[in-house]
């Protein structure tokens, strides 16, 4: 008998031993990894008191576990993914697009001059794909070109950091020649935030009437970035498209609205940026 208890007493042990609690996470991080925002997105719902745990409002910088309580606009955001979600998170589509100027990649917008259409491109990405997209380094909506869009935060989280560390390239159309003295600022990389961008090259590419176009490749610019360096050299830009990232190029058979979906070969070859990167670092 008593051994039968010392068992049982084991046993209820185990039952009531806690398993271990996760590390706590930035609150912008979790809403990155769950796919419902990107950081800086999370940032501004924040800022607007959109977001409350456990009833208070959040703040920035707040770090949080799954076993509090998070909502957004009052309703409750589930944190836990299950086995099936996580293993569908990790097989989450990206997609190249090739966005025309003035088009919104997320939202409707009332009509585009050139598509003359009114819907956003993500509107007619797959259904399977996902209900919500996150754009990687989007251009500004004035210009346009090859943009990356995938469904999974914590995915684009990582594309967004092998974005900063590889090569892109730009087509920005411009009034007139640049003299060389303007092309020499623009090789210089000096943004107005007194940061410095790593241009590689810019090399005129030709042009029609009063128009001339420029090819810049740099590492990890953003189209505001290249519009802002020809402009700090009093150049009149109308327009910038993003042609290349990485490995990733536009194809001249893929018109302006269209869109493919990469292989994995091609993911894992941008996420291994990361991976390169972080090792240095450490």
């Amino acid at each position: 008998m008593a051994r039968a208890q010392k068992k049982s007493t084991h046993r209820s042990g185990l039952k009531s031993a806690k398993a271990p609690q996760a590390e706590p996470e930035r609150l912008q991080k979790v809403l990155s990894r769950l796919g419902l925002a990107s950081r800086r997105e999370a940032e501004d719902w924040i800022r607007a008191g959109r977001l409350t745990v456990n009833g208070e409002p959040a703040t920035l910088g707040v770090r949080i576990t799954s076993a509090d309580q998070l909502r957004l606009d009052g309703r409750i955001v589930h944190q836990r993914e299950s086995a099936s979600e996580r293993i569908e998170a990790r097989k989450a589509p990206v997609f190249l697009c090739h966005r025309s100027p003035g088009e919104n990649l997320t939202t409707p917008s009332s009509g585009n001059a050139e598509t003359g259409a009114g819907g956003s491109l993500v509107d007619r990405l797959p259904r399977r794909a996902g209900r919500r997209f996150i754009a990687v380094s989007p251009m500004p909506r004035i210009d346009g070109g090859l943009e990356l869009v995938t469904s999974n935060g914590a995915l684009a989280t990582q594309l967004q950091r092998a974005a900063h560390g590889l090569n892109s390239e730009f087509s920005v159309r411009v009034r007139g020649e640049l003299p060389d003295t303007a092309l020499q600022g623009v090789l210089q990389g000096t943004l107005d935030r007194g940061a410095r961008l790593n241009v590689e090259s810019c090399d005129a590419g030709g042009g029609e009437g009063a128009n001339r176009w420029y090819t810049l490749v740099a590492r990890g610019g953003s189209g505001k970035d290249v519009r802002q360096l020809f402009e700090r050299q009093g150049a009149i830009v109308s327009r910038v498209l993003r042609t290349r990232v990485g490995s990733l190029a536009l194809d001249r058979t893929m018109a302006r609205g269209r869109f493919r979906e990469l292989s994995e070969e091609e993911v894992n070859a941008l996420t291994a940026v990361v991976t390169v990167t972080s090792d240095i670092e450490s």
